[in-house]
């Protein structure tokens, strides 16, 4: 065996959820919502099974979090919320978005997540990369915020919350949200889009639950082409998207997809500009080119990455297709979807055979460069925590008989969408 085959990787999680239990969250608002914020949790019946187990605690118990996240090879995280925020109905990724009237202590309930979360984060130096929360219905508050988030450490960078059909707030294409985008860029902080924030609600039928997870991915990753088509990039050339927990399969096509519309588009009214041979479609791609820029695979390649939560295997044979620079791979802990506390065998799983410099982005070095993690003190905790080369090599004939991630499951294939 090669010596090298023992180094071991230095592995970090580009999705993981955290947050804090929701009466520990009232130290961290506002004092003139503490009254409201009694009346509030004294009624409130959290709808979450997995809130309420015994385990519950690896939400917010920082030492637990650690330990259990080392035992699994992971020696740093991105920390998107999980918990229920003060003055909201659910998580808040899957919140619908407040009216008017809810607005004001909605907003406050995510800025003591956003506080708690500093902390928790400082509670583990270098180890942690916390995403702020934000609202759309205020963009300059969204930017107030975002300049706090960044002077408290939080370099995790923004969450971008859905604009779901019939929430009132315009699409993400609209120029309105400009500022959000250009303090982004300013600070060097990434817009980060996960999966689940965009739906519209559909109910609890069974049917509708299946629509759901037919669909959710899909109004996610409109995030993409809104950004890009309304030239997002183009204005801010340092903005960065992540896309996270949405599979990566999809990009491919995708980019080849997005490329041809942009193509045809800008042709069609590029013919009408000079007389020649104009055609209906002209209107659709009338100032398209000058507000966008390049194709959209060009905008991926530049500006873009993917969460890859639970990279899965045939997913993998495409990664120089969607960009061996642009996957972070990501455990999802503690989510039972997750692959906690198999993650080790979820990287066989899905990795067994990819060369080692290759390994390296994905797992880790790609997440060091997007959210600044400092891999001179990661790696050295890597050295004793982290898989080995020759573990990642050694394909995993049989999943885990108690795993519940959608990373084992057999017989999937390339999404659609």
């Amino acid at each position: 065996m090669n010596p090298s085959d023992e180094d071991r990787l230095t592995v970090i999680s580009a999705d993981c959820h955290a947050g804090a239990d929701l009466l520990d969250y009232r130290p961290y608002l506002e004092r003139r919502y503490h009254e409201d914020f009694d009346a509030w949790a004294a009624a409130y019946v959290n709808p979450y099974a997995d809130l309420l187990a015994d385990s519950a605690d690896r939400n917010w118990d920082s030492d637990l979090r650690l330990a259990e996240l080392a035992a699994d090879g992971i020696v740093a995280e991105v920390v998107f919320p999980n918990t229920v925020p003060p003055f909201f109905p659910s998580g808040s990724l899957s919140a619908p978005t407040p009216t008017a009237e809810e607005f004001d202590r909605r907003w406050a309930g995510l800025r003591a997540h956003n506080r708690w979360l500093a902390d928790f984060c400082a509670a583990a130096p270098g180890r942690r990369a916390g995403v702020c929360q934000i609202l759309l219905n205020d963009v300059g508050e969204a930017v107030k915020e975002i300049r706090w988030a960044a002077g408290a450490g939080l370099k995790g960078g923004v969450l971008l919350p859905g604009t779901p059909p019939g929430s009132g707030l315009p699409e993400l294409y609209s120029p309105v949200y400009d500022p959000i985008w250009a303090v982004c860029a300013e600070l060097g902080v990434p817009v980060n889009h996960h999966a689940g924030s965009a739906s519209p609600p559909l109910g609890d039928e069974p049917a509708a639950r299946a629509v759901f997870m037919v669909e959710t991915t899909w109004f996610s990753h409109r995030a993409l082409w809104h950004l890009v088509f309304g030239g997002a990039f183009r204005r801010h050339p340092e903005l960065k998207l992540v896309l996270t927990e949405q599979g990566s399969g999809w990009i491919p096509g995708v980019l080849d997809m997005l490329d041809y519309y942009h193509g045809r588009l800008v042709a069609a009214a590029a013919k009408a500009a000079t007389a020649k041979a104009a055609t209906a479609e002209a209107k659709f791609g009338a100032g398209l080119a000058a507000g966008m820029g390049g194709a959209p695979s060009e905008v991926w390649r530049d500006n873009c990455f993917v969460g890859a939560s639970f990279m899965r295997p045939h997913e993998v044979p495409l990664r120089d297709r969607i960009g061996v620079d642009k996957i972070m791979w990501g455990s999802d802990y503690p989510h039972d979807e997750g692959t906690h506390p198999h993650s080790r065998q979820a990287l066989r799983f899905a990795y067994a055979g990819v060369p080692r410099d290759e390994l390296t982005a994905m797992l880790g070095g790609n997440a060091a460069r997007v959210y600044g993690f400092d891999l001179g003190f990661l790696d050295p905790i890597a050295a004793k925590a982290g898989p080995t080369v020759a573990e990642l090599a050694e394909p995993l004939l049989e999943p885990p008989a108690d795993a519940t991630s959608p990373v084992f499951a057999r017989g999937a294939s390339v999404r659609v969408w």
